[in-house]
């Protein structure tokens, strides 16, 4: 299964820093949406989607908002790539079969992650699954939230290690929401 939080892992990146819930998130969410609504518009085919750790009230996270952006194929959006950068995104060929990955501002220092996604991709539908799941669920929240905290610990300066190692807790989770749709 596709990670839901899975993203870009260079040398060069940010370090894993887990922080306490900001109730600012949501607003910061929200302000970055109608921006990307407009530079989007010729690309867009459905919503623009807060996902992510951010996006599920009182959970820890690194305090990077995820943002998810639906679109109709990934070669029909990638001029889109261009746009995005004059406002300040950065693009990275990581993950290219699936979704178009960017990071703003930049990679050493984020506080955004946009997904250019599918619009009813398989990607599209586990993102929102795992999001919703955590959302009314506290207990299992609140289980990833010590999960990332430990791999935060242990891997700091390794991303990918530490995006490698919540996959098994994500594709849980996931099976989980499926077994909530029956």
């Amino acid at each position: 299964m596709s990670d839901p939080h899975a993203e870009q892992k260079p040398t060069t990146s940010a370090p894993v820093h887990i922080v306490r819930y900001d109730a600012a998130w949501p607003e910061m969410f929200e302000g970055e949406r109608a921006a990307l609504e407009t530079l989007l518009g010729p690309w867009l085919v459905g919503p623009i989607e807060h996902i992510g750790s951010t996006a599920v009230p009182g959970l820890a996270a690194k305090p990077v908002i995820d943002i998810m952006a639906a679109v109709r194929a990934l070669e029909t959006s990638r001029a889109a790539i261009a746009e995005l950068a004059r406002y300040g995104y950065c693009y990275s060929a990581y993950r290219e079969d699936v979704m178009h990955w960017l990071c703003k501002p930049s990679d050493s220092f984020r506080t955004h992650h946009l997904h250019l996604v599918p619009f009813r991709s398989k990607l599209w539908f586990e993102r929102l699954a795992f999001r919703d799941h955590l959302r009314t669920h506290p207990g299992i929240a609140e289980e990833y939230a010590a999960l990332k905290r430990e791999l935060a610990r242990r891997h700091e300066v390794d991303r990918e290690r530490y995006t490698e190692e919540k996959l098994p807790f994500v594709e849980r989770v996931l099976s989980l929401a499926q077994q909530d749709e029956k």
